[in-house]
């Protein structure tokens, strides 16, 4: 399942809306299930837009999750029950304070598994998504179409008039778009 590291690694998943990072997040969790890891699945409570109490995959997968306003209340969850994995959906909603906790984390033995978007709407790196790129032991990059010329996309085009970079939307405010036609508008 994965090269051999040393105990705590920190995995990343990253991509535009539409690109699967949830669904191969739960392909994650699933296969730690099958190696019985004990495994910790949060969300930002900012996240409603499918459950409040699950991640929900755009095909239907999902999970029961604990929704957290601040990523450092994650230690309050550790103290409850031992885990050997911890998953984090929609990282990109947390603040800057999730590198230091996931680095933490992975320093203290855990396998970490990030997934979020590696852009905000306008093509630029949410900061603490490309930090933790940089510090994790494995990158994944998942690609969405391009709605617009069916190429690679790998960008999220904002369609509303809204300059809120944590702003929550599905296919009515976003679209996937390759970089030529997000450039288009």
């Amino acid at each position: 399942m994965y090269p051999k590291y040393s105990d705590g690694m920190i995995e990343v998943i990253v991509g535009p809306m539409f690109s699967g990072k949830t669904e191969e997040l739960l392909k994650k969790l699933r296969i730690l299930s099958y190696a019985k890891f004990n495994t910790l699945v949060i969300k930002p409570s900012f996240d409603t837009r499918f459950a409040t109490d699950q991640i929900v995959s755009r095909n239907g997968l999902r999970t029961p999750t604990h929704s957290l306003k601040n990523i450092k209340d994650i230690h309050n969850l550790l103290k409850q029950e031992k885990y050997q994995a911890i998953l984090i959906d929609e990282a990109h909603f947390f603040g800057d304070e999730i590198i230091e906790v996931c680095d933490d984390l992975a320093n203290s033995g855990y396998l970490v598994i990030i997934a979020g978007l590696d852009l905000d709407y306008l093509r630029r790196p949410f900061n603490h998504m490309a930090q933790l790129m940089a510090i994790a032991e494995k990158v994944t990059k998942l690609y969405a179409i391009c709605v617009q010329c069916q190429n690679i996309a790998t960008t999220s085009f904002k369609k509303i008039k809204n300059n809120d970079l944590h702003f929550l939307g599905d296919t009515d405010e976003y679209e996937a778009r390759c970089r030529k036609c997000h450039l288009k508008g």
